[in-house]
């Protein structure tokens, strides 16, 4: 078994998963990660920031890939610390409610909220097994939500809906591993600047520039994955269930 943590994150071949798999890799984390694309990008900085870093082909959707993800993780560090649930897809059409599909429906909702659902399920109870011979080591969950989860985007519902149930799936994984020593943490980006924004980008210039966000100016991918290592160091340890938003000050409610 390595000595170093070893940390698995989800949709990291790049945008926000990327930006937080290197980002643990410099905080000391071996770092493996699992997408449907190819990671060999992501992974090679990892190496170059003095991390192990292994590469897991596999959708967070299918049962069968999340066990084989994890089986690889356990033969290559022999230990897993930290999970981050950071896939995620948004709708390929945005389609008002009156007409979207049960096909987009399930779609996002198998990626988005079933999948890293029961991969929390797997990852925690190895977890659970790892207490006995590490009492001490931090381990931690870390969720990726959305401002998606409470602010309601009629023209994306499913993807509102999955990030809502993300939200709650943080609130009852850290009720439940609290016993363990297991920190569960939500991490809520707001306007990011990444591929899945990148048709959205003029509009939303506009609307940070006319005062939608405090701060005025795109979140990055660094921002999210900074957030999220303080959440790996223990920077938190007495704080579990909490919602860390990123978002610009997006939040706020201001008169």
């Amino acid at each position: 078994m390595n000595a170093s943590p070893a940390a698995m994150v989800t949709g990291a071949a790049r945008g926000i998963g990327a930006a937080v798999a290197v980002e643990l890799a410099r905080a000391g984390c071996d770092v493996a990660v699992m997408d449907v694309l190819d990671a060999g990008a992501t992974i090679t900085a990892v190496e170059a920031a003095g991390r192990k870093g292994l590469a897991v082909r596999g959708d967070v959707s299918s049962a069968a890939d999340r066990t084989a993800a994890l089986e690889k993780i356990e033969q290559a560090f022999g230990r897993l610390d930290v999970l981050v649930n950071n896939a995620g897809v948004a709708p390929k059409v945005r389609a008002d409610i009156l007409q979207a599909t049960e096909e987009s429906f399930e779609r996002v909702m198998s990626i988005n909220l079933k999948g890293p659902y029961f991969l929390t399920q797997a990852a925690a109870n190895w977890m659970i097994r790892q207490r006995k011979q590490r009492p001490e080591d931090w381990m931690c969950i870390v969720n990726i939500s959305s401002v998606s989860a409470y602010a309601a985007s009629p023209s994306r519902g499913e993807y509102c809906i999955s990030k809502a149930g993300v939200s709650m799936a943080t609130k009852l994984w850290a009720a439940r591993l609290a016993e363990f020593g297991i920190g569960v943490y939500e991490i809520r980006p707001g306007i990011i600047a990444t591929d899945m924004t990148a048709p959205v980008k003029e509009r939303y210039d506009k609307l940070i520039a006319e005062g939608l966000t405090p701060i005025k100016r795109w979140g990055r991918p660094e921002d999210i994955a900074r957030a999220v290592a303080a959440c790996v160091r223990g920077d938190m340890r007495f704080s579990t269930g909490e919602v860390i938003n990123v978002d610009g000050g997006y939040h706020l409610r201001i008169l």
